[in-house]
């Protein structure tokens, strides 16, 4: 009795101990997490929260993640060892089970405290609730490239659109109709009154608004030349798993292309990031100038790498190179950049930034990249082709900074910095437009001097006519709602292939399972390996096996099959034999084959033989 009293005892301790391990580990993660996530995205959506926590890691800045491993994982790891040591320092004694008891219950309420306060903030049960409800509204206001004529100029005009990174209207002061007592945009502020931003007669900037499934980079890209939002019952970032971005959709770069155009993408990032390669490739045939391009040709050193891959000073120069090959050619050209150095977090000081802003780092940036926009403009306006060329600036989203706009006063209308210089079109009314970034789409395309037939492409409304956008007819917030509601006609346009091998492993929607390596036989020669806790299993399964190797190169490597058992598990045995007796680490894989023949990783495990 004593024995099994004792022996009960043991186990609870053990039990407690592990529990209160587990849950503080948890809670300080998840609580830290939260509080990150919050600090490093203003104003954050579940938009942008699904498409932040599903990108690919592949060009992301790196300062990110190692910002993350010491805001939240040291924490967590201090928080952890500090109840370790409590636990050992009372471990003999009765407050023993108190302090796990409290740091159980602790963990458990911090837990439930945390994820409440950002289910309220997200408004995630709307967002669940949207989502769930299906909505016709795109399809009943979709205008078709396909089938709108679209009358271009004989004289084709060249086109330079520049995507300015997390710029808005609202870093000018108010008097310029910004948000700010001291204007850190001073050039491009001038640079919209002097050209078209379609404000009227007031001299306040004005600017595009972005809707739900445009507020982070490649949705904004893609809202602005398709007029359609990247919302998808996958997230936007998956769509490079598949073999075409949006087949189904007639975009700026299809409609240029069958216009004879010449079109380039330069950016100083990974242009695989959030699927733009694929995209830009796809509708219009682009040239990537990118990050790996730079490196590949010479044009920076194969060991430079700053922020996001390289400054926007190198940008613009590498920009002017480009436009006096463009211009030598005798085809028309889209020339599409995009500016990286005033991205969250407080932007990329590079050597040309002063401190007209004291200590603010980032509004030393955006004025930094305001100036240097401006140069790169009157550079343009110097060279010969320019009479010919259009100019579009457009910031591709608000900022996701975390404190730069918190003062900003939550009735003020955030918008994306917009001008277009040099356009060949004239506007039908001097009237101050209400209108978002899908509007971008036809208003590019007039101010090229073709002619639309009905003013109108995708979602988006030609701001040089008098026809109202949809912002406009509905309300901001009518038509925010409705793009937050599942598009069985925007599914059709992706044409999505849910088949795609990679795009279930991105989505977790892959088989997955728990391998592991039973101990060694030694009378038979013998290691079991047991494949367990399966998820996401087929219907239809041609065959599960293990590959297996001792050697780093793999030189010994056999496929072993498995079979399945009762319990829904699958077993097998690596015949020790096979390997000549040989002792130390065996390699073990475990993989399915679908019925179509996709294969995928069900998990990895090691086993020893000594």
């Amino acid at each position: 009795m004593g024995n099994s009293f004792r022996y009960i005892k043991i186990s609870l301790r053990v039990l407690l101990v592990i529990a209160a391990v587990l849950l503080t580990a948890l809670a300080a993660v998840l609580t830290c997490s939260i509080r990150w996530m919050f600090n490093t995205w203003s104003n954050l959506s579940m938009d942008e929260l699904v498409y932040h926590l599903t990108a690919p890691l592949d060009g992301t800045n790196t300062d990110m993640i190692r910002e993350y491993v010491i805001k939240c994982i040291v924490p967590a790891v201090i928080v952890l060892l500090l109840l370790i040591i409590l636990l050992t320092l009372f471990r003999k004694k009765k407050k023993f089970y108190i302090v796990a008891a409290v740091s159980v219950l602790l963990s458990v309420s911090l837990s439930v405290f945390s994820v409440r306060a950002a289910w309220d903030k997200l408004d995630v049960g709307n967002f669940v609730a949207s989502k769930g409800t299906s909505s016709s509204f795109i399809e009943d206001n979709y205008a078709d490239p396909a089938e709108v004529q679209i009358t271009f100029p004989e004289q084709k005009r060249n086109l330079i659109y520049i995507f300015l990174e997390s710029m808005e209207t609202t870093y000018a002061d108010s008097e310029n109709g910004g948000a700010f007592v001291e204007n850190v945009i001073p050039e491009l502020t001038a640079l919209a009154q002097q050209n078209e931003d379609f404000s009227g007669e007031s001299t306040a900037l004005n600017g595009g608004i972005s809707l739900a499934g445009t507020t982070w980079t490649m949705g904004a890209m893609f809202a602005q030349t398709s007029g359609l939002p990247l919302s998808l019952s996958i997230s936007g970032n998956s769509m490079d798993t598949q073999d075409s971005f949006f087949a189904g959709a007639v975009t700026l770069g299809d409609i240029l292309a069958e216009q004879g155009y010449s079109q380039t993408l330069l950016i100083g990032s990974d242009a695989v990031f959030g699927g733009r390669e694929l995209y830009f490739t796809q509708h219009g045939g682009y040239e990537m100038m990118d990050y790996k391009y730079a490196v590949e040709n010479g044009l920076i050193p194969e060991d430079y790498y700053v922020w996001w891959g390289y400054e926007d000073e190198k940008l613009f120069d590498f920009a002017k190179q480009k436009l006096t090959e463009l211009a030598s050619q005798p085809e028309p050209f889209n020339l599409t950049m995009l500016t990286v150095d005033t991205h969250f977090e407080d932007g990329y000081p590079c050597r040309l930034c002063s401190q007209d802003y004291g200590n603010d780092q980032y509004a030393n940036v955006m004025h930094c990249s305001s100036q240097q926009v401006a140069y790169f403009i009157r550079w343009i306006q110097q060279q010969p082709f320019y009479e010919n060329t259009t100019i579009i600036l457009s910031g591709d989203h608000p900022t996701m900074d975390s404190d730069f706009c918190e003062d900003v006063d939550s009735d003020y209308q955030r918008r994306t910095y917009t001008a277009y210089i040099n356009a060949a079109a004239a506007k039908d009314n001097n009237t101050e437009r209400l209108y978002s970034t899908f509007d971008q789409f036809p208003t590019t395309i007039a101010s090229l001097g073709a002619e639309i037939e009905g003013d109108r492409l995708g979602l988006g409304t030609n701001l040089f006519s008098s026809r109202p956008t949809l912002t406009e007819l509905y309300s901001v917030d009518a038509v925010e709602s409705e793009l937050q509601k599942k598009s069985e006609f925007l599914e059709d346009l992706a044409n999505i292939d849910y088949d795609s091998q990679e795009l279930k492993i991105r989505e977790g929607w892959a088989p997955t399972g728990t391998v592991s390596a039973d101990v060694y036989q030694s009378s038979t020669g013998i290691l079991p390996v047991t494949v367990t806790d399966l998820s996401n299993m087929p219907d239809n399964i041609q065959s599960v096996q293990m590959a297996v190797w001792t050697t780093e190169d793999q030189s010994d490597l056999q496929w072993i099959p498995l079979t399945a058992m009762d319990d829904g598990s699958y077993a097998g045995e690596i015949n020790v034999a096979n390997y000549g007796y040989k002792t130390g680490t065996y390699n073990i894989n475990a993989y399915l084959t679908d019925g179509s023949g996709a294969q995928y990783m069900l998990g990895s495990a090691t086993g020893e033989v000594y």
